[in-house]
């Protein structure tokens, strides 16, 4: 994939971009703020953009905020989010109503302890690449506490359906992996909406349904 690289620490910096590339991505432009991060990813064609939240020029949100700029003018760029604490405030404007989320760019936010876990985090950034959601557990948890389980009320071909959407694979894709029509996975997806109360027309639908799943299956 090709890659843009945003965090002001440039030893992590380098550290990721180096882990990247022995990977075999190419890493198209870095930058250390968030103009910067702008400015080349304006200027350079990229499928994901790796960026840290805290960024300069305020040290705030600064590298989300910028992500989230790009997201509204450049929707076929995946957005990773890296963050050093769990802050669900920061993770909310990610994925808050309407953002684009189905058929464009993926999204992923992740503690950046998880960088650490190189296959685990590589399978991550992947799947941001494919267009799929991506929640680090404990965001997730932070994200959705509160709030109780709806899970119980999917069929298990609906469940299933759901699994393969939080891998972030297509409509399509899921037609292949479980042999199914396209009539069919959409029938399954549409029930899946709205047994968790997800109205027609409502934005980020996928990314909630996702949000749910991953907080139940994954322990958070």
């Amino acid at each position: 994939m090709k890659l843009i690289v945003a965090d002001d620490s440039a030893l992590f910096r380098e550290g990721l971009i180096g882990l990247l590339e022995r990977q075999g991505h190419e890493i198209v432009a870095f930058a250390a703020s968030a103009p910067e991060l702008e400015t080349v990813a304006a200027a350079n064609e990229a499928d994901v953009i790796v960026t840290d939240v805290r960024m300069p020029p305020r040290m705030a949100n600064d590298g989300l905020a910028a992500a989230v700029e790009i997201r509204k003018k450049q929707p076929e760029t995946g957005i990773m989010v890296l963050s050093q604490y769990v802050a669900p405030a920061y993770a909310s404007e990610l994925f808050k109503p309407g953002a684009p989320t189905e058929g464009v760019g993926g999204l992923g936010y992740l503690l950046k302890d998880r960088v650490a876990r190189v296959a685990d985090f590589i399978r991550s950034l992947q799947v941001v690449g494919a267009g799929g959601v991506v929640v680090d557990p404990e965001i997730a948890t932070a994200l959705v506490q509160g709030r109780p389980s709806r899970l119980d009320v999917l069929s298990q071909r609906e469940e299933e359906v759901l699994e393969l959407m939080a891998q972030g694979l297509s409509n399509q894709q899921i037609c292949g992996k479980l042999y199914l029509s396209s009539a069919a996975v959409s029938k399954h997806v549409a029930a899946v909406f709205s047994k968790l109360g997800m109205a027609p027309g409502e934005d980020n639908r996928r990314v909630r349904a996702v949000l749910a799943y991953l907080t139940e299956k994954q322990g958070m």
